[in-house]
């Protein structure tokens, strides 16, 4: 029983990541003013928390001086989050379908690689958007930091308890 319903459940595991790849295209599918303008929003949200937190009491110039510092790199941060967070959903489910080590990094970057890509593709087609290399390139730093975060909850937490389960069927073979 518990074996059919791992096999039932298995295909699931990718859901995460096909609604994090629907949420990126719907993000990329805002025209180029309502994307800026939800990103200036958080921008200027950062500032003004940071102005408090900090106790500086900016003026409203000062923030705004400070908000058009921050957009451009708070716009590039967002993309290599929303990259890392998709490579995090997709290197999961390929874990759990044993694919390990190097090959799961080349799967899972190809696949999320060639989502940018596609995205970036996308984005040619809204107004006020266009493809990007560039973007595709921060993009695939999100990606990167995403697999190695998985390799390395997977080998920390997940690998130790496969080793004692291997140890012990070594045992019973005796």
């Amino acid at each position: 029983m518990k074996k059919f319903l791992i096999l039932l459940l298995k295909p699931l595991s990718f859901l995460p990541a096909l609604a994090i790849m629907y949420m990126i295209f719907s993000f990329s599918g805002q025209t180029g003013a309502v994307s800026s303008n939800i990103s200036y929003k958080v921008s200027h949200k950062i500032v003004t928390v940071g102005s408090d937190l900090l106790g500086k009491d900016f003026s409203e110039d000062q923030i705004e001086f400070y908000v058009d510092k921050i957009h451009g790199p708070v716009r590039k941060l967002a993309h290599m989050t929303e990259y890392f967070i998709l490579a995090v959903a997709v290197s999961f489910p390929l874990y759990v379908y044993n694919l390990r080590g190097i090959p799961l990094m080349i799967v899972a970057g190809a696949i999320c690689v060639a989502f940018a890509c596609g995205d970036e593709y996308h984005q040619s087609f809204v107004e006020g958007r266009g493809p990007s290399k560039r973007d595709v390139m921060i993009d695939s730093v999100g990606v990167f930091f995403g697999i190695i975060l998985v390799r390395i909850v997977c080998w920390v937490f997940l690998a130790p308890s496969r080793m004692r389960k291997a140890r012990r069927r070594k045992k019973r073979a005796r």
